[in-house]
């Protein structure tokens, strides 16, 4: 070794030469925004009504400017008007709710009475409901298919996903998936519904209009696979698995993982804004992880934490973020947050 080196320049220069040596590139890292403080701040916090217990799914109803808000162990479906920032409603008779999915072509709610191993429809102007369609052993999440007016249902303890005519509020079938059913999503580019399977580890694609699987899609390197979010327009699946914590991004085209990326433990629900490209993964553990889409690529732009963090809701058009946490000083809250960059472009 020459004197004229110290020994940590010395094996800077014998790495670099390795580098060069096998062909791999090394991209310097430069500081940017993204990696600046939290991805998101807060906006405002707006009390809910009802005791300060466990919160479920979420779904907007941009035209109307009203979110649906799953209030599962308070046994109610809170609805909110995210113009004004209040509730309009706060609906009894849901037991256990778990899923919530607004149709506004069809002016209906549909909510996962699990309690009840039914699904109400709710009527958008009268707020009252109108039927409730069963048996469904452990209804959760929920996907509206438009081309056959079809509402499916992720039945999470029965292995399988129930279908439901829309027009006649009946159940039409069940569809057998080989492992618990994780979140049901619709992909409005290819018409099919997407169903994430757990013990396959595996996405599941179904014809809505003759409710059979026509495709398996292997979630490679996620376990149990539970939260999904579509990037439709970009070809992308969002995939999450509960037990290792791993997020995937799936590539609808070829069908195949492109890339894996942890996020907090045990990861529930995620949320895409297709207008700022960005991906939300909301975890049990109540860390909520942020990405942004660059391309087919995600890039990581920080974590936050708060408690009971593992529902979220994006409007794509404000950017505004919806997270309902069961208890903040012993009260739930709506807590209401934006990107902290968000005039820049993805």
């Amino acid at each position: 070794m020459s004197k004229n080196f110290s020994r940590p320049v010395f094996l800077l220069l014998l790495f670099g030469a390795l580098l060069a040596l096998t062909g791999v590139v090394v991209i310097r890292a430069r500081a940017t925004p993204d990696s600046k403080g939290s991805p998101l701040r807060k906006v405002a916090d707006i009390p809910l009504p009802g005791p300060p217990v466990r919160f479920d799914y979420q779904s907007l109803d941009a035209p109307q400017g009203r979110l649906y808000i799953a209030h599962m162990n308070a046994d109610r479906l809170v609805v909110f008007d995210i113009n004004k920032r209040q509730v309009v409603a706060n609906l009894d008779g849901f037991p256990r709710v778990h899923g919530v999915w607004a149709v506004p072509e069809l002016g209906r709610v549909y909510a996962s009475v699990t309690g009840k191993h039914q699904v109400a429809v709710v009527d958008m102007k009268t707020l009252q409901t109108l039927a409730h369609v069963g048996p469904i052993n452990y209804p959760d999440g929920l996907a509206y298919a438009p081309t056959a007016n079809r509402v499916f249902v992720s039945d999470e303890h029965g292995n399988a996903d129930a279908v439901i005519d829309a027009e006649k509020n009946v159940l039409v079938t069940s569809i057998k998936l080989g492992g618990g059913a994780g979140n049901t999503v619709y992909d409005l580019e290819s018409g099919h519904i997407l169903v994430a399977v757990h013990e396959t580890n595996e996405l599941v694609a179904i014809d809505p209009a003759t409710a059979r699987i026509i495709g398996h899609y292997q979630v490679t390197g996620v376990e149990h696979p539970h939260g999904i979010a579509l990037d439709v327009a970009g070809r992308l699946a969002f995939v999450a698995g509960e037990e290792n914590h791993v997020l995937a991004v799936l590539d609808l085209t070829t069908r195949k993982v492109i890339a894996t990326h942890p996020v907090g433990d045990d990861p529930d629900v995620l949320a895409f804004d297709s207008g700022l490209k960005r991906l939300y993964v909301s975890a049990e553990s109540g860390n909520v992880s942020v990405f942004r889409e660059s391309g087919k690529t995600l890039i990581k732009m920080g974590d936050l934490s708060m408690p009971h963090a593992h529902t979220v809701c994006v409007d794509p058009k404000t950017h505004l973020v919806y997270f309902p946490l069961e208890n903040i000083a012993g009260h739930p809250i709506l807590r209401i947050m934006e990107p902290s960059n968000a005039d820049a472009v993805p």
